[in-house]
């Protein structure tokens, strides 16, 4: 009788409470909701770089003065009507989850009209041919539709808005590459530091839910195809280990620098510049990004997807500095003020430093090392080995390669943490700056900043 009265009670519990349904249906809309607003980000992030290179390929002038124009149209935009739409979106994500944020101040960081906009000039970026992604932009975006939804759980709800987030932010990784696996992964290592353990089972279905609505609708392919890797032997292991290591020196510089020029400190002449005059500054900054494509004849302009997929499939040869050029333009995008993400143009510089490495040590299958540092150079950077390994793993043709690309995202973030300390978190706290003082704030002021 004792066991029969549990299972009764389990099943009124499960299937008999309308509040429980209730939030069950509104994670589900809201993760539809989520992976649809990514999909048609993603469809206009698309057009909008084939535009631009259909417009540099007939005037290979215009971006000499499209650029420049744009970025500074754009850094103004920004920091007149929507400063929390800044940069790649993960930091406002981070943000926004921190026990010290109330919650009628998460609008500072994340909220539908943050993902709106962003949704906007990110496009307007990748339009300009700026050296962006939007892969970072969409985990705001997804958090963004996912949090205003919020409003609508059950007053007992063990979901919560803190909840949402993570499932948002998981969810725009998740349908940003088509990997519902990596959006898991993403929501592991960056976003929840504290999971809620009674809804984590819902939450890790919305996160899945918004990758496979991409799926469905985009098809099942991988981001940038299909590696195909030979069998891993002995052979590799010399080239292999050189990839895991100055990948992930590459990728801690790369963080070291974005941390210290995002800082704004004033430190140095540019610095002062960017404070005092931040929209002649991203014009500054777009006009050395345009050069550096006008030198590199196009190579670098945009995220990085179609050099990226040409030095995979061996069609194409890269300009001999186009590491370095690739490196530069992604770090003077970032560093203009204009919101763009960073996973795209590190996977391009990933592939380039990859397969550099195999022309240098004659090794006879490039793709091979170009997954390597694809998967080095992202975790480095970002200090998410797991969620980098899925991401590359996801186009590997067989199983061969998995260990390897396990363990040079390992060794390349390790080689990192001695480098800088972590993007995303050190960001995350510049982005706390933003928050009201008690004592320069009226409750009224606050609830009208924190739904800018």
């Amino acid at each position: 009788m004792k066991h029969e009265h549990h299972i009764a009670s389990a099943f009124r519990h499960e299937f008999a409470d309308l509040g429980l349904w209730r939030t069950r249906a509104l994670v589900i809309i809201a993760s539809v909701a989520a992976g649809l607003t990514v999909l048609a980000f993603t469809w206009i992030t698309e057009h909008a770089l084939a535009t631009f290179f259909h417009w540099s390929t007939a005037h290979p002038w215009l971006p000499l003065l499209w650029m420049p124009l744009s970025a500074a149209l754009i850094v103004w935009l920004t920091r007149r009507f929507v400063p929390g739409a800044s940069g790649s979106g993960i930091p406002q994500v981070m943000a926004a989850l921190e026990p010290e944020v109330a919650p009628e101040q998460r609008g500072l960081f994340v909220s539908l009209k943050l993902s709106l906009a962003k949704i906007v000039l990110s496009s307007w970026g990748l339009l300009a041919g700026l050296s962006l992604g939007r892969e970072g932009p969409s985990v705001q975006v997804a958090a963004g539709v996912m949090l205003s939804f919020s409003p609508w759980l059950p007053k007992n709800s063990k979901v919560t808005a803190h909840g949402l987030l993570v499932t948002g932010g998981a969810a725009g990784i998740a349908a940003a590459f088509n990997t519902p696996l990596a959006g898991v992964m993403f929501a592991i290592e960056e976003l929840s530091r504290s999971p809620e353990q009674r809804s984590s089972g819902l939450l890790v279905t919305g996160i899945v839910l918004a990758g496979l609505i991409a799926v469905s609708i985009s098809g099942n392919a991988t981001y940038f195809g299909v590696i195909h890797a030979v069998s891993v032997d002995t052979q590799l292991i010399w080239p292999g280990l050189l990839v895991a290591l100055l990948s992930g020196a590459a990728g801690g510089l790369f963080a070291r620098l974005m941390i210290r020029s995002l800082a704004n400190d004033g430190r140095d002449r540019f610095s002062r510049l960017r404070r005092r005059r931040p929209v002649v500054f991203a014009a500054a900054c777009g006009l050395a990004i345009a050069l550096i494509g006008w030198v590199s004849s196009g190579a670098t302009y945009g995220s990085g997807y179609s050099s990226t997929r040409a030095m995979l499939e061996g069609h194409e040869s890269m300009p001999a500095l186009y590491l370095l050029f690739k490196f530069v333009a992604t770090w003077l995008t970032a560093w203009s003020g204009v919101p763009g993400g960073i996973f795209a143009p590190a996977l391009a510089i990933g592939a380039a430093l990859g397969n550099d490495i195999a022309l240098l040590t004659g090794y006879p299958h490039a793709p091979t090392l170009i997954a390597l540092g694809m998967t080095g150079f992202l975790a480095a950077t970002t200090r998410a080995p797991l969620t980098s390994f899925i991401i590359v793993m996801e186009m590997v043709d067989g199983h061969a390669m998995v260990l390897s690309l396990m363990a040079c995202a390992l060794l390349a973030s390790a080689v990192s943490k001695v480098l800088s300390p972590p993007l995303y978190p050190t960001l995350a706290l510049m982005q706390l700056a933003r928050l009201p003082r008690e004592t320069e704030a009226t409750p009224s002021q606050d609830q009208h900043k924190a739904h800018p």
